[in-house]
């Protein structure tokens, strides 16, 4: 029958039709496949507590008891006197065969048991050949599925009473006990089946809350970014405006490259509000300050020794402006990593170190190990993650880990060619010689409220 004339049927048709295809994809089609008995894993939840000798065994226990069934079935045969190698082998073969053909071994065990009930005087389900069908019919159905192991049933019924004449009572003991069987196999399959789903359903949600983490923080800095950008557009289009008036008669051609320049500023401010009303948040709330640099890590430190911890600033290095990205990058750090030693090192003691070198700004924060009653916090875990997207964007190195003594040590480095900054600034507790040359060293130490 043809696709279109199975649509227009009734649905008891349908039904009908789509049992018989399940009955031949399942048990009827690459009835020869060679389908091998994969190992158990070794990092299961029973094999990974045994000694490492005995878990490379153990991963082959299912083999070794289907091999022993198959030997109790050849064992059970050996009842008979005539032909009794014959009716040993004929029901353990099937058995043996579900490691490696299960489909195929299915198919056996009913040929066997045939062969047993015409040349044994035991009748139809022998011992040997009642054994085996259990087995098999197990095994199959552990190593397929639930509709297939309900298909083998049915046919075990069915060919048990139409050898016997339409009497089911000779086949009711066999069908009644792997009923029982199959059906815990069934139920064991579809609770393993459901705990992969949920396996997999948590693994891609754990992506996707990674991911989603990750644009949020991207996000973030965009918008942070976003104030620094148009800080520079805007003195760019200020600078090209007022430059035809500090130059006496400027040619026409001047006059015209600073409108063209002011102009493309203009435009450049524009895009970037579009850019950033993409990125920004329904419930976003633009800051009524300036983003902060470095200049207000102080106030930051002083914020942090209220909570209780204790804190400590080193500075090393000819102190200098940076360009403004960077400095907000890098006091966006430090807070984070001041923040996690909060939840996550109640109590203990932070030190933030500044190393300003020639080729940029070293970042170090460094907590100990927590200390006191008070529980560290679990988080979130996307402090880390901001950190490194920051350090990312301006192309630097960050390293992460805990030290030697149960704390926590962060270090960033910040890359700032020379051409990129100021001139050094001198500070309080700096020393520069008539070169230019300095080496400041800072110690700023506050202890907990």
């Amino acid at each position: 029958m043809t696709e279109t004339q199975t649509k227009t049927s009734g649905p008891e048709f349908r039904a009908a039709a789509g049992a018989i295809d399940g009955l031949r994809n399942d048990l009827m089609r690459d009835v020869l496949a060679y389908r091998p008995l994969p190992p158990l894993n070794p990092d299961g939840r029973l094999i990974r507590r045994l000694p490492e000798g005995l878990r490379k065994a153990a991963v082959w226990t299912p083999h070794a008891l289907v091999l022993f069934a198959a030997f109790l079935v050849m064992m059970a045969g050996f009842s008979e006197w005539e032909f009794r190698l014959l009716m040993g082998l004929m029901p353990a073969i099937p058995v043996a065969m579900t490691l490696v053909r299960p489909v195929a071994a299915f198919w056996a065990s009913i040929l066997g048991t045939v062969l047993c009930a015409v040349l044994g005087s035991e009748g139809l389900w022998g011992p040997s050949a009642f054994m085996a069908q259990i087995v098999v019919l197990v095994v199959v159905a552990a190593r397929t599925r639930p509709r297939t192991a309900a298909w083998m049933w049915l046919l075990i019924l069915l060919f048990g009473v139409f050898l016997e004449g339409g009497d089911p009572s000779i086949t009711a003991p066999l069908v009644t006990l792997s009923a029982f069987a199959l059906l815990v196999v069934a139920v064991v399959q579809i609770r393993r089946d459901a705990e992969r789903e949920v396996t997999v359903q948590r693994t891609v949600t754990a992506v996707e809350r990674d991911r989603r983490t990750l644009l949020e923080e991207r996000t973030t800095i965009a918008r942070e970014l976003h104030d620094v950008v148009a800080h520079h557009m805007s003195v760019v289009a200020i600078q090209a405006e007022a430059a035809p008036y500090r130059v006496e008669n400027p040619p026409p051609e001047l006059e015209q490259a600073f409108v063209t320049i002011r102009e493309n500023a203009v435009a450049a401010l524009t895009e970037l509000r579009r850019v950033l009303g993409v990125v920004r948040a329904e419930d976003y709330e633009a800051p009524d300050a300036p983003q902060p640099t470095l200049a207000a890590l102080d106030g930051l430190l002083d914020n942090v020794r209220e909570t209780g911890l204790e804190t400590e600033k080193v500075i090393t290095g000819a102190v200098r402006e940076l360009p403004q990205g960077v400095e907000l990058s890098a006091y966006r750090i430090v807070q984070e990593a001041l923040s996690n030693s909060l939840r996550h090192a109640p109590g203990a003691s932070a030190r933030v170190e500044l190393g300003y070198v020639l080729g940029g700004l070293g970042l170090r924060v460094v907590n100990g190990p927590p200390r006191g009653l008070v529980k560290p916090s679990p988080g979130a875990g996307h402090g880390i993650t901001g950190m490194r997207e920051r350090v990312a964007m301006l192309n630097g190195e960050m390293t992460a880990g805990t030290t030697e003594d149960g704390g926590y040590e962060i270090a960033v480095f910040l890359p700032v060619p020379l051409s990129d900054g100021p001139e050094p600034r001198e500070t309080a507790g700096s020393t520069a010689d008539a070169t230019g040359d300095a080496d400041t060293v800072v110690v700023e130490r506050g202890g907990g409220a």
